[in-house]
C-alpha cells in the first residue's frame, strides 16, 4: 500500500496561500467532481487524490505527463505510434499507482478495460469500415465512384471539398466513432491523394461535424452530465462552434494549395462553409436539437457544391503531385455510365448510412436493457479495477463502479458488418474474394488496433487514478479568466479519451459547476468544452490511428501527428480567445 508523504516533508510542493474566495471556489469544484482535492486515499477507503504533491498545479503538470510526452514522442522524437503508446502507458502506470494513490490491481484492471474499450466497440467499427471500403474497391467500384467525382470537378481542392468536408461530414453524422476519417481518407487516397496528405484533410474537416457526430450525442450527452437544457445548449453551439465550421473549408483549401488555393478556390471554399455552417445553426436553433445537425448540412451542402460546379470551375484545374494526370482524368470522367451504375457503386456507403441511422434510432431500445435482444449484450464488472476507487460526493464516500459490456449485435461495428455483408450480396464480388479482404483488413489493421487499445489503456489509468480530474482542477481554478481556458480542458478531454462524448462525460459538469461560480452562461462552456474537443480530436491519438491505418500507413503516425497538431493549437487558440470574448457578453 502506498505510503501518503506528508507536504511538510515536501518543501517544494506547499500549497500556495488563497483567498477566502478562491478556497471556497476551490471547495465548490472539488465537491462536483467528486472528491477533495486536498485528501489521499487512506487504509479504510481509496479515495481518488486530485492533488497528491499539495500543490495544485504542480500536481496537475505531473499528471500531464503522459499527455506531455505522447505529444512529444510522435513529434519531436518521430517514435511510432505503438511506441509512443507503451511508454506513455508505462509512465502513467507510474504516476498513477506512486504519486495518485491507485493500487496496481486497479492498473492493472484498467489496462484490461482498455483493451476490451479499445477492441470493441472501437476497433470493431473501424476493422468493418475498413473492410467495407476493401469491398467496394475489389467488387471494381471505386472505377465509377471516380468516375462521378471527376465529372463533378477533375480539381482535387475541389474533390477534398466535396469527400473530406461535406461527404465526411454526412458520415460523421450517420455513424461517427472514426468511421468518417476512415472512409474520407481512403476515398481521396483512390483519387490519388498522397496518404499522409489525405489522413490530414479528413481529420481538419471532421473538426466541423464532430460535436454532432452520431445522431448529435456529444451535445445531449454535454445538456445531460451538465444539467442544462438541450435546446438552450444546443442554442449556444451557434455562437461558440458554428463560425470555425465557416472557416474550416478555406483553412483546408489554404493547407492544400497555398495562397494560390485560396485565391482561385477560397470564395468557393467560403460559400461552402456558409451553406455548410448555415444549415447547421438553422437547425441546431430551429429544432432545438443537434440529431440532425450532420444529416441534413452535408447533404445540402453536396448538392450545392454539385450544382455550382455545373455553372463554375476553377480557371486553373489543380491536380496532386501523386494524382493521375488531368488527361487520364478527363478520358475517365467522359465515360458514361447510368444512374442505375453510378447508384450501385456509392450503394455499399448508402448501406452503412442506412444501417447506422437503423441502428441509432429504431432498432436502439431493442438492444437496451429490456429489449427484445437485450440479452446480446453481456456486462461484467471489470476485476481490480471496479469499486476499486473511491469518491466523495457531497460528503458522501461513493465506490465508482466499473462494468464493461460487450454489445455484440448493438455495436456499431455489427451495423457496418450488416452493410457489408449487403454489398457481398449485391456486388459484382465472390464470398471469397470477401473472405480474403477481410484477412487483407486485419492485417492492415492489427498493429493500429492494438495502438488504439494501448491509447485506451492511458485513459482508463488517468481517469481512475484522478490525473485527468486533477488537470481540470487546476484549469478550473483559474477564476474569472477561466472562459480563457475552458476549451483547453475539452481538448485534454479528447486527446486521452478519443471521444467527444466521453469528454463531456467527464468534463461537462466541472464547466457548468464553474460557470455558476463565476457568473458565466454554463451552456457557453460546456459548448466550449465541445468546440474545444472537436480541436483536440485532430491530433487525438485514437484519429490519428485510424486515419494511418485507412490509409495503409500504420507506423507513420509521428508524420501525421506532426502534420496536425500546429493546426489543431491554431485552432484551440481561436477557440480559447473566442469564448473568452463571449464570456464577457453571455453573464449568467
Amino acid at each position: 500500500m502506498l505510503h501518503v508523504v506528508p507536504k511538510d516533508t515536501l518543501p517544494f510542493a506547499r500549497a500556495p496561500t488563497r483567498s477566502p474566495e478562491e478556497r471556497h471556489f476551490h471547495r465548490t469544484i472539488s465537491t462536483v467532481l467528486g472528491g477533495n482535492p486536498a485528501q489521499g486515499r487512506n487504509q479504510h477507503s481509496m479515495l481518488q487524490n486530485y492533488d497528491p504533491l499539495n500543490n495544485t498545479v504542480l500536481s496537475a503538470l505531473v499528471a500531464a505527463l503522459p499527455i506531455i510526452f505522447f505529444l512529444l514522442g510522435l513529434t519531436l522524437l518521430k517514435l511510432k505510434g505503438i511506441t509512443a503508446a507503451l511508454i506513455s502507458l508505462a509512465i502513467t502506470v507510474g504516476v498513477g499507482v506512486l504519486l495518485f494513490g491507485l493500487p496496481f490491481t486497479a492498473a492493472a484492471g484498467a489496462i484490461g478495460y482498455g483493451f476490451l474499450s479499445g477492441a470493441w466497440p472501437i476497433g470493431w467499427i473501424v476493422l468493418m469500415a475498413v473492410w467495407l471500403y476493401r469491398i467496394s474497391v475489389r467488387a471494381g467500384n471505386f472505377d465509377i465512384v471516380r468516375s462521378s467525382i471527376s465529372s463533378i470537378s477533375t480539381d482535387q481542392r475541389v474533390q477534398m471539398l466535396l469527400i473530406a468536408f461535406a461527404f465526411g461530414g454526412f458520415l460523421e453524422g450517420a455513424a461517427g466513432f472514426g468511421i468518417p476519417i476512415a472512409i474520407a481518407a481512403a476515398v481521396l487516397v483512390s483519387l490519388g491523394f498522397n496518404p499522409l496528405k489525405a489522413s490530414l484533410y479528413a481529420l481538419i474537416a471532421n473538426a466541423s461535424t464532430g460535436a454532432y457526430g452520431a445522431i448529435g450525442i456529444p451535445v445531449t450527452t454535454a445538456a445531460t452530465q451538465g444539467g442544462v437544457e438541450l435546446a438552450p445548449l444546443s442554442a449556444t453551439m451557434v455562437p461558440v462552434l458554428q463560425i470555425f465550421a465557416v472557416i474550416i473549408p478555406v483553412i483546408l483549401v489554404t493547407i492544400q494549395d497555398g495562397m494560390r488555393g485560396l485565391r482561385e478556390v477560397g470564395p468557393l471554399a467560403l460559400l461552402v462553409g456558409l451553406i455548410f455552417s448555415g444549415t447547421q445553426s438553422l437547425l441546431l436553433l430551429g429544432m432545438g436539437s443537434p440529431e440532425l445537425v450532420d444529416i441534413i448540412p452535408p447533404l445540402v451542402t453536396l448538392v450545392a457544391l454539385a450544382l455550382i460546379m455545373r455553372v463554375w470551375q476553377p480557371k486553373n484545374i489543380y491536380r496532386e503531385p501523386t494524382a493521375p494526370t488531368l488527361e487520364e482524368v478527363q478520358a475517365q470522367a467522359s465515360e458514361k455510365h447510368t444512374a442505375a451504375q453510378i447508384l450501385n457503386a456509392w450503394s455499399p456507403f448508402v448501406y452503412l448510412s442506412v444501417v447506422i441511422l437503423l441502428w441509432s434510432t429504431l432498432l436502439k431500445p431493442v438492444f437496451a436493457k429490456g429489449g427484445a435482444l437485450a440479452w446480446t449484450t453481456i456486462t461484467f464488472p471489470v476485476p481490480g479495477v471496479h469499486n476499486a476507487m473511491h469518491k466523495m460526493v457531497k460528503g458522501v464516500e461513493t465506490a465508482i463502479p466499473v462494468n464493461y459490456s460487450w454489445a455484440i449485435l448493438g455495436a456499431s461495428g455489427t451495423a457496418i458488418l450488416v452493410a457489408a455483408l449487403i454489398t457481398v450480396l449485391t456486388a459484382n464480388i465472390t464470398w471469397k474474394q470477401a473472405g480474403e479482404e477481410l484477412v487483407g483488413t486485419w492485417h492492415q489493421l492489427k498493429t493500429p488496433i492494438l495502438m488504439i487499445c494501448l491509447v485506451m489503456s492511458v485513459a482508463n489509468v488517468m481517469n481512475f487514478s484522478g490525473m485527468t480530474t486533477s488537470i481540470a482542477l487546476a484549469a478550473a481554478a483559474a477564476g474569472s479568466i477561466f472562459p480563457l481556458i475552458s476549451p483547453i480542458i475539452g481538448w485534454i478531454g479528447v486527446f486521452v479519451t478519443g471521444s467527444v462524448t466521453n469528454n463531456n462525460v467527464l468534463f461537462a459538469n466541472l464547466q457548468a459547476t464553474t460557470a455558476h461560480t463565476i457568473g458565466v452562461d454554463p451552456t457557453m462552456l460546456i459548448a466550449a468544452n465541445t468546440a474545444g474537443g472537436v480541436m483536440g480530436k485532430i491530433v487525438s491519438p485514437q484519429s490519428i490511428a485510424i486515419a494511418a491505418a485507412a490509409v495503409d500507413s500504420a507506423g507513420q503516425e509521428s508524420k501525421i501527428t506532426s502534420m496536425a497538431i500546429k493546426y489543431s493549437a491554431i485552432l484551440l487558440a481561436l477557440v480559447c480567445v473566442w469564448t473568452f470574448v463571449l464570456s464577457l457578453f453571455m453573464a449568467h
